[in-house]
């Protein structure tokens, strides 16, 4: 499971980004400007850092506070910037990607994964078949027309599996994939996320087969 640190500017922001960051299953740990913040990344080793920023935060000690973390480290950082202040953020060296407020909270997650995982944004193909379309761009998953509410696992999972119609994946392997190998919950998590997503995408088609005693697998179409 991908753990962030966020470094927020007031409980406000905490709170916020807590909730948005919690509905797409990760666990976050956050820390202020005012408390500092080495200390935490040293005692929670997150695996990148999301700052909130504005034109006062962070102040010019903090921003080499960071350069020595990412050098030391290899930390990615991503900026909430406000959009008015994109421009004082773009060629800094000490960000590698940001994000305008207010923002789309599955927008975050996405370049979270992109940093972490080495995605790149502009070669991302949407994938489509049967009524459905799943942009990677903006991870948005459409059918027939109607935009469909996922949480970032179940978008992850509908991803992967549209991705490779026709092949067989196990409940392992989707553990594994999407879940990560650290993860302790057992092959019921696939099945209930699965059965979820079904429920919401299944009205007028059938996208998700089920192998039995093996695991699942995407529609190829003929």
């Amino acid at each position: 499971m991908l753990h962030p640190l966020v470094v927020a500017k007031d409980s406000n922001s905490k709170a916020e980004l807590r909730l948005a960051l919690a509905h797409h299953n990760l666990m976050s740990s956050f820390a202020s400007y005012s408390n500092g913040f080495r200390q935490d990344i040293a005692s929670q080793n997150p695996e990148i850092l999301i700052l909130e920023v504005d034109e006062h935060l962070p102040a010019p000690e903090t921003w080499e506070v960071i350069r020595k973390i990412k050098r030391e480290r290899k930390l990615p950082v991503i900026a909430l910037i406000p959009r008015e202040k994109l421009e004082s953020i773009a060629l800094n060296r000490n960000v590698d990607d940001f994000l305008a407020t207010p923002y789309d909270s599955r927008e975050l997650v996405f370049r979270i994964n992109r940093l972490l995982h080495g995605t790149d944004l502009a070669n991302l193909e949407p994938i489509k078949g049967q009524g459905l379309t799943i942009d990677p761009d903006t991870c948005e998953v459409i059918v027939d027309g109607r935009k469909i509410d996922l949480t970032f696992k179940e978008y992850e999972l509908v991803k992967l599996l549209a991705s490779h119609k026709g092949h067989v994946f196990t409940r392992e392997a989707l553990l594994d994939k999407i879940w990560g190998y650290d993860y302790y919950g057992g092959d019921r998590t696939v099945d209930v996320h699965i059965r979820r997503l079904r429920s919401k995408i299944e009205h007028n088609h059938l996208y998700i087969e089920t192998v039995r005693n093996i695991g699942y697998r995407f529609v190829k179409e003929e």
